[in-house]
This record gives structure tokens, sequence and C-alpha cells, in this order.
């Protein structure tokens, strides 16, 4: 246990060590923050925005923001809080900024209706489109909480600081997602218990 907890202060005062450099401008040390989280916070932004490619964006967004703002990282959280909530700002930013684009292309030219695909054959095929399809009826702040919660593995109150809110509001829309999720599959004929 204790062998435990030493590992992870030196993780801790190893993250805000490279932010500390950073904020004395040792590009170095951004390299080694990407190394270590970049692949993370691009999990996320790709889990908010849907597009590899926006995602990356965001990721190179939240890379500048994070070199610019060093100097005001106090230490309070992890590092990887205090990036994710930077990702989670950046990617909210470029969504709305997608769908105003996406707006203005619909009222220059009607986009043909698309045609469904041929049908999952199999259950676990099915049940995933039956969760994508929950999952993109969840607002972007359910979304950001499930993400935040059962992949990043944050704690309510690291979500709480990632999304800028109350803990009780995490709690709160980690509980409306959930149900939602479990009420999709319900409807679609699946086993909620298998996914939730």
């Amino acid at each position: 246990m204790e062998i435990a907890l030493a590992c992870t202060s030196d993780r801790l005062n190893a993250d805000a060590s490279l932010v500390w450099r950073m904020a004395a401008g040792d590009e170095g040390a951004l390299r080694a923050l990407y190394a270590a989280y970049g692949r993370r916070v691009l999990a996320y932004a790709y889990r908010l925005t849907d597009s590899r490619l926006l995602a990356e964006e965001v990721v190179q967004d939240t890379l500048l923001a994070a070199w610019q703002g060093a100097r005001r990282f106090r230490g309070d959280s992890r590092v990887l809080t205090w990036l994710l909530g930077i990702a989670h700002r950046q990617a909210l930013n470029a969504t709305r900024r997608k769908r105003l684009f996406l707006l203005d292309l619909e009222k220059a030219a009607p986009v043909a209706d698309r045609v469904p695909g041929p049908q999952a054959q199999a259950e676990g095929l099915d049940r995933r489109r039956v969760l994508q399809g929950a999952l993109g009826e969840l607002s972007a702040n359910h979304q950001a909480v499930l993400e935040l919660v059962f992949y990043q593995e944050l704690s309510l109150k690291e979500a709480a600081e990632v999304c800028g809110c109350p803990v009780g509001t995490v709690k709160s829309r980690l509980s409306y997602a959930k149900a939602h999720l479990r009420e999709a599959l319900t409807r679609a004929g699946l086993q909620a218990e298998d996914v939730l």
C-alpha cells in the first residue's frame, strides 16, 4: 500500500514538474506531457466530437492552451484532470463551430437522405448500434461525464473539475445518462445488464 501511494505521489510530482517546466519555456516538457497523456486526451476529444480529424485539432488546441496557461497551473488537481478540463472546453468550442458550419452547408445545398446499410447480424453489433444511437441522443455534457467517469476513470470530483460544475451535477448527469442508455437497450430488446 505504501509503495503504491509513493508511486502515485511520485507520478503527481513528476507531472506537476512538467507543467512548471513548460511555464519556464521548456518545450521538452510539453513533448513529455504529450507522450504521457496525448492518447487519453485524443480519446476523450474523439468521444466528444465524434470526428478523428476534429479530435486531433482539439488535442493541438489543448496542448497550445496548456503551454500558454502553464503559469496558471496551481497543482490543486492532477495534471490529467487539468488537461481534460482544457480539452473539454476546446472540444465544446470545436463542436459548436462544426455545427455552425454544417448549418451553413445545409442552407447552401440540400443534403440527400442517408440510406441505411444492411442490419447487423450479430447481437454485439446490434447492441453497439443501439448504444451509439443512444449516446448520440445525449447532450455533450452527459456524454462528457460518461467518458470521464467510465473511460478516463476519473473520480466524480475530478470529473466535476473538468466540466466546471458541482459534483452533484456530475452525479445527476451520470444517473440520467445511464438511465437513458438502459432504456434504449430495453426498447431494442437487449439486456441492459450486459452493458451498464
